[in-house]
């Protein structure tokens, strides 16, 4: 059962996947690592993966010298968190302000998933992942579009479309 979904990256305007999505161990879209325009490209940016079940959140690079072969994995970015500091670019005061989601992995292993309610700044986001969440790493997932569906928050989101999901589930057994 679907418990929770959220976009996963950014994606062209076909719906195809900005940089690296791996599914089920499949490669269908190819790790971007040069610099260009727009956040995605606003260096460095990430990798979010599940290997074995265990999620984890890496900088672009490092997972490209990493050799990991992820189960699942979305790039995105830019990087939120990097090693335990924010964003080189970020500005405490900047006039940005958008709805923002990201991932980020806590030194439990806990997955945190996180969509704001409103607009707020990449610093502000950047400072929830780091300060209030023990995040070392966290990966800005997407801005403005940003949709969740979560039956136990009650929150239905259908916003726009998008492209690669984040999704959540449990078994339910038969009876």
């Amino acid at each position: 059962m679907l418990t929770l979904a959220m976009n996963g990256g950014m994606y062209h305007r076909d719906l195809s996947p900005v940089g690296l999505l791996i599914e089920n161990g499949e490669e269908r879209s190819k790790l971007i690592i040069r610099g260009g325009w727009g956040n995605f490209h606003l260096l460095p940016n990430g990798v979010f993966l599940v290997k074995d079940g265990r999620p984890q959140v890496m900088e672009t690079r490092a997972f490209q010298r990493s050799g990991l072969q992820p189960d699942f994995a979305t790039q995105s970015g830019p990087m939120l968190v990097i090693d335990g500091k924010i964003h080189p670019r970020f500005l405490p005061d900047s006039d940005s302000f958008k709805i923002r989601n990201g991932v980020g992995v806590d030194a439990d292993g806990h997955l945190h998933l996180v969509i704001s309610r409103v607009p707020v700044r990449f610093y502000d986001f950047a400072l929830l992942f780091r300060d209030r969440l023990k995040t070392k790493n966290a990966l800005y997932l997407d801005g403005t579009i940003s949709s969740l569906y979560s039956p136990e928050l009650d929150r239905r989101d259908r916003l726009f479309p998008i492209g690669p999901i984040i999704s959540v589930s449990e078994i339910v057994p038969f009876r």
